[in-house]
């Protein structure tokens, strides 16, 4: 057993999914580990419950930092993360995905000469407006390990000079947890829960480019109704543009239902059932490509490329939206060989795993 403690960062919605599997692959390498949930996510829907349905240990420290400015909520973190990395002195400090959380971490560590694992290293929009881009462009730069989920993740960490024996390519330790619980996404119940039809869309809408400017969110409240005119929307709404979206006028509106964030079980037994889903976030992109759910992304470009080229993923305008829908309900919903990304086996935490256990050797 390595003596030296591997410290896991989770902050937000998007990291227990990945944290899940690496956490329980390396408790069977004998590693000792710590959980610090920073609180960027603090929402019983937004987090807590992950914890129950994943199987997460409860954290071994709340830094409770809440909500904020990108500023603030980074600077706070750091701050709280500081002392927790000073008391803990751990080995290895391991970061998920591209949340606040992930980047604060990862500054904070590699000042205290802690070296950094990235999990899902080197996706890049090459869109630098959005804040994620940032924290996936600097935590890489940062990190001692980087942990691939796609091949062109390793063409772009290789373009910018990362060096190749620090890449590892592991696959999807997201699409373990998806895989670990299917047997649990129970559409019927969560459509009779809800008193949906039988056909329906899920949409998924945060992404400061369709909700923080007003044009922007009338556009996306004019487009969402149209797709609620041809089939009902159900929408479990972030707490991130709730009120934009209000005042645009998205919601009350015939064929739109507005609800509470879902729990992960709940939320993607609500996707496998669905028709289709429209989204603006990343990891819904890969979850519908491995459920064989048609995606809409209401986005210019996607971070995760793979999910076009072998999922069921597409990029859409707000202008276009509404004929996309259409196109799409007239095609059959099921397509009969649909290929999956390489190494999204479910058994991506494990070669996390081992790769960290020989590190710490």
């Amino acid at each position: 057993m390595s003596t030296a403690t591997v410290l896991h960062i989770a902050g937000a919605r998007p990291n227990f999914p990945k944290a899940a599997p690496v956490i329980r692959a390396l408790d069977g390498h004998d590693v000792a580990q710590r959980l610090v949930h920073t609180g960027q996510h603090y929402d019983e829907r937004m987090s807590e419950i992950f914890f129950r349905q994943l199987g997460l240990p409860e954290p071994d420290e709340n830094l409770s930092v809440g909500s904020g400015s990108h500023g603030r909520q980074t600077a706070d973190m750091m701050v709280r993360l500081e002392t927790s990395f000073q008391e803990a002195d751990p080995g290895l400090v391991v970061v998920y995905g591209d949340v606040n959380s992930t980047l604060a971490a990862t500054l904070v560590a590699t000042k205290l000469a802690i070296p950094v694992a990235h999990v899902e290293a080197g996706l890049r929009s090459f869109n630098r407006a959005m804040p994620e881009e940032i924290n996936r462009l600097v935590t890489d730069r940062l990190s001692e390990l980087l942990f691939a989920t796609s091949p062109d993740a390793l063409v772009h960490l290789g373009n910018e000079g990362i060096a190749a024996e620090k890449v590892h390519f592991v696959g999807n330790p997201m699409i373990d947890t998806l895989l670990a619980n299917l047997p649990r996404f129970d559409a019927a119940a969560i459509r009779g829960q809800l008193g949906l039809p039988e056909q329906y869309v899920v949409a998924t809408l945060h992404r400061p480019a369709n909700v923080d400017e007003p044009g922007d969110a009338a556009e996306l409240a004019k487009a969402m109704h149209g797709v609620a005119d041809q089939i009902e929307v159900v929408l479990p709404l972030h707490p991130r543009g709730r009120q934009r979206l209000a005042a645009a006028g998205l919601y009350p509106y015939p064929g739109i239902r507005v609800i509470e964030p879902l729990g992960y079980l709940e939320f993607l037994s609500l996707v496998r059932g669905a028709r289709a889903v429209v989204t603006d976030s990343g990891g819904v992109q890969e979850e519908t490509t491995v459920l064989g759910v048609p995606c809409l992304t209401l986005r210019a470009e996607t971070e995760r490329p793979v999910t076009i080229t072998h999922g069921t993923n597409r990029l859409v305008s707000r202008a276009g939206l509404v004929d996309e829908v259409r196109t799409l309900l007239a095609t059959d919903r099921h397509a009969t060989d649909w290929p999956v990304p390489p190494l999204w086996d479910g058994r991506a935490g494990e070669r996390i795993a081992a790769v960290i256990a020989e590190f710490l050797r």
